[in-house]
């Protein structure tokens, strides 16, 4: 087998699972955030300036995680490229 198919493959695949682990993160923490707004709906006790930090907070963990998931694709694009613009080995016998 061609080395850089065999490498085309393995990227494929890491970047399949990167994207399903993403896709999991976004939706627990949506559901976790759909979670605390219906507890802060409910609760009178919970103050206004613990609202905005825990809201404040949920913001930056989302920038984040966007900006990860950003650069993850970025490296697996390179790599894709990399790949791409290399030259087939010679098969060994």
């Amino acid at each position: 087998m061609d080395p850089n198919q065999l490498f085309k493959q393995m990227i494929a695949f890491n970047k399949a699972v990167s994207d399903n682990n993403f896709r999991t993160l976004t939706a627990a923490h949506e559901q976790t955030e759909r979670t605390v707004k219906q507890f802060w709906e409910k609760s009178p006790l919970f103050p206004e300036e613990g609202k905005k930090a825990v809201a404040d907070w949920m913001k930056a963990y989302k920038e984040f995680c966007d900006g990860l998931k950003s650069r993850v694709d970025h490296i697996f694009q390179e790599a894709e490229k990399y790949i791409g613009n290399s030259k087939p080995t010679d098969k060994q016998p």
